[in-house]
């Protein structure tokens, strides 16, 4: 299906215009930050120590034909002087974000600690989601085949953000599966993720067992439904201690706006949100997956520990969520999960994440609504249940069947009954 040129009822064709002028303002933002650097702004410095502060290696750059978009080359970031090939990163860029100067500071950070990082430019108009998708994967394939001496396929990551950020689902499994790439360490980290193309549901449940994954999305983000990403995050097969969902909350420190919205990372605003809220994620992940760091699962899949979630200079902390659920109805979204554009669309409300959950098992909940406590009786033993808010924050942990809830101020919970052999069951709560 092609993005502009589907047949479309009256109301899609409004928001056809409405994509064609975001597309264009896009378009104009990102060209303007075509840079050869990026500048650091805002009154928060970079970290200096630590996950996030900048590596020690010269960064080099290897370029060849991109045929698929002659116009624009494949570009690899690597460490320079470096005597064999080094695990490496391959980038998904936004729709319209083709110039690896609007994102110099990632791909320079990736490779001045260490890493490689291949960006390949797709085309923005005149093609289809799939061509755009075949260009990602012909790229990524391409650069490994020819670059043996840098790139080290046994030990991978796929990163994207907004039409990258959906891309790298589909993209991430065929090299996965069928290259049998990442087979020494994978990951995937999403932000901001449009609709997601080109893999079954039966695909997204059978993703293999080492990779961990990362989806961010931002408060102010009113581009991309975060339902795509809670719908991805909460059906790939990947087991709940190996995956994380944070929300990136916008901030104002000294009179400085900290903007979290859809073109962070990298946008003109080059400051403490990618540092702190990207490159530090990304960074402990990769010394993680990579090298094994258990202080680097702390920070990039911690579960909402200090270490992952703690922001300087008095930032709102990052939001981790559970069960992710949603302040902003679907309306306030350019792009909205149920978009006829969406081959997901039946799927935006889905809490539960099929793959971890104990489907079968009878739980009564009782009663409900609640005033002061509540009863869950099931026929599987309980190891805890966990009551979130509508944020998906866990405010409540008991290892009972009987729940008090006396303290908390009247509305709508989530309750999470986990049992012994690993499985949950979840389930709405109000409380009176």
């Amino acid at each position: 299906m092609n993005l502009f040129t589907h047949q479309q009822s009256n109301s899609h064709k409004k928001q056809n215009r409405m994509r064609s002028f975001f597309c264009t303002t896009l378009l104009i933002v990102l060209g303007s930050l075509s840079l050869s650097s990026q500048t650091y702004t805002g009154p928060i410095p970079k970290p200096v120590s630590g996950y996030g502060a900048d590596g020690s290696y010269a960064v080099a750059t290897q370029s060849f034909v991109n045929v698929n978009f002659p116009t624009r080359p494949i570009v690899i970031y690597y460490p320079a002087g470096i005597t064999s090939s080094v695990p490496t990163l391959f980038y998904s860029h936004a729709y319209g974000g083709n110039d690896p100067g609007n994102i110099s500071g990632f791909l320079n950070f990736v490779a001045g600690k260490g890493y490689a990082v291949v960006f390949v430019p797709y085309q923005t108009t005149g093609v289809t989601v799939q061509d755009r998708y075949s260009n990602l994967l012909n790229g990524f394939t391409k650069a490994a085949r020819n670059y043996p001496n840098i790139i080290d396929t046994t030990k991978v990551g796929f990163v994207g953000h907004s039409f990258g950020g959906g891309a790298v689902f589909a993209n991430s499994y065929y090299c996965f599966k069928t290259l049998k790439w990442g087979q020494l360490g994978r990951f995937i980290f999403s932000m901001a993720q449009w609709y997601t193309y080109n893999i079954t549901q039966a695909e997204l449940q059978s993703f293999p067992a080492n990779v961990k994954l990362l989806s961010v999305v931002y408060e102010n983000d009113d581009t991309n439904d975060h339902r795509m990403t809670n719908d991805i995050f909460n059906t790939i097969s990947i087991p709940a201690s190996e995956k994380d969902y944070l929300r990136v909350r916008s901030d104002t420190i000294n009179g400085y706006t900290y903007l979290a919205d859809h073109v962070v990372p990298n946008n003109s605003d080059f400051n403490a949100l990618d540092y702190y809220a990207y490159y530090r994620l990304l960074d402990a992940m990769c010394d993680y997956v990579f090298n094994g760091s258990l202080a680097g699962k702390d920070v990039a899949l911690g579960n909402g520990s200090a270490n992952q979630v703690s922001m300087p200079g008095g930032m709102h902390a990052l939001v981790h969520s559970e069960a992710p659920a949603f302040a902003n109805a679907q309306s306030s979204y350019l792009f909205p999960c149920d978009s006829s554009l969406n081959p997901r669309a039946d799927r935006c409300n889905e809490v539960l994440s099929v793959a971890e959950s104990a489907e079968g098992t009878r739980v009564l909940m009782y009663p409900n609504p609640a005033n002061s406590a509540f009863d869950v009786a099931t026929d599987k033993a309980i190891s805890k249940i966990d009551v979130l808010n509508t944020q998906g924050q866990i405010i409540k942990t008991t290892g009972t069947g009987t729940v008090p809830i006396g303290e908390l101020p009247a509305g709508l919970y989530l309750v999470k009954v986990s049992f012994t052999d690993n499985t949950f069951r979840m389930a709405k709560l109000l409380k009176e």
